[in-house]
């Protein structure tokens, strides 16, 4: 990955973007397009689109969405402890110990997620998962009055966001689900550019997929397009306690995961592993049986139906805050999506 992007990977890892609460991402994604996009355009419901020849054909929508599990502020007690909700599906061990950050109109607001230490825990206690609301969140406010100073009902909340390399190309960071889906479909969208596509390429920065789908659902509707790809994350199986058997064989760094089944359009499946296996750009074929938990479940269905193809991005303890990544994957991805949209035109038929 060249250096710049790699500074627009960190500027998304770093960002704060719980499913409703978007907005700094979006202004990221925003500057980052402005660039190589013949047109870019943000929606009510907070959608980014880049959209590459807008008048070419046929119409073609990378999905990558933008938004990352957090938590909500519900409410302020006496002695300045912070209470949440959920937003989008946690483990609820993930979050004890953990450093947050509570994005308030004024800015960040450092606080941690403690537990009664372990000396006095009772051994049923000790035995068990604790619940969200036995959780509160300690800013050092010393007392309720200065807490709501700081703090108001509703604000957002992440774990502490930032970036970390590790060996072998490797990267952690909260969030990665799924700032990189975003990044690969910007990526792919600017080399697509450069290559002047006979197809209109839109990518898509949406938003509240971790809620349900939402941002796909209305971009998808308002878009018209012919041909979807979604991008998003996929479970590694590389790594302790994950079954291949289960889950399919799925190693880091070794590119991208193209996936078969019943939520992919065969031809685009094919096209895709042609491109891979012509161009030698690294990629993985894994199967999903059902309708996919991410952007392409809706997007195959919006109007009269769009052909769908998912790339997915392997990634160690997802909704953690310890997500890993290869940058080389990220880098295979983008190129992958990119010469599949300079492939496309007005001829080509996806009929099964």
């Amino acid at each position: 990955m060249d250096e710049s992007g790699l500074k627009f990977l960190k500027a998304l890892l770093t960002s704060p973007g719980p499913s409703g609460y978007e907005r700094p991402i979006q202004n990221v994604v925003r500057e980052f397009a402005v660039p190589f996009a013949d047109e870019v355009k943000t929606d009510w419901h907070g959608n980014v689109m880049a959209i590459v020849n807008p008048h070419g054909s046929p119409r073609i929508m990378l999905a990558g969405h933008c938004d990352q599990i957090g938590l909500m502020v519900k409410h302020i007690d006496g002695d300045g402890y912070i209470w949440v909700d959920p937003i989008g599906g946690w483990d609820i061990q993930m979050l004890i110990g953990q450093n947050m950050q509570i994005w308030t109109k004024n800015g960040p607001v450092q606080g941690i997620i403690g537990r009664k230490a372990i000396h006095l825990l009772t051994p049923e206690e000790r035995k068990k998962v604790p619940e969200m609301k036995d959780l509160w969140i300690d800013i050092g406010a010393a007392n309720g009055n200065e807490a709501k100073e700081l703090v108001s009902i509703g604000d957002p909340v992440t774990f502490e966001l930032g970036y970390r390399e590790l060996r072998n190309g490797l990267a952690a960071a909260p969030g990665m689900d799924n700032r990189v889906g975003v990044w690969v479909v910007m990526t792919a969208a600017q080399r697509a550019a450069q290559a002047n596509p006979n197809a209109c390429v839109i990518a898509v920065s949406t938003v509240q997929e971790e809620i349900g789908l939402r941002g796909a659902m209305t971009s998808a509707f308002s878009l018209e397009a012919h041909l979807g790809i979604a991008v998003d994350v996929t479970h590694a199986t590389d790594c302790p306690t994950v079954s291949e058997k289960e889950y399919g064989t799925v190693k880091m760094g070794q590119g991208p995961v193209v996936y078969r089944g019943p939520n992919v359009n065969p031809r685009i499946f094919e096209q895709l592993s042609q491109l891979g296996s012509d161009q030698k750009i690294p990629f993985q074929v894994n199967g999903i049986s059902k309708p996919a938990g991410n952007d392409a479940n809706t997007m195959q269905i919006s109007r009269g139906g769009m052909a769908t193809g998912i790339v997915a991005i392997p990634n160690r303890y997802m909704h953690s805050p310890v997500e890993v990544i290869s940058l080389d994957d990220l880098h295979n991805a983008a190129e992958l999506i990119a010469q599949f949209c300079c492939g496309v035109d007005n001829k080509s038929d996806f009929t099964p």
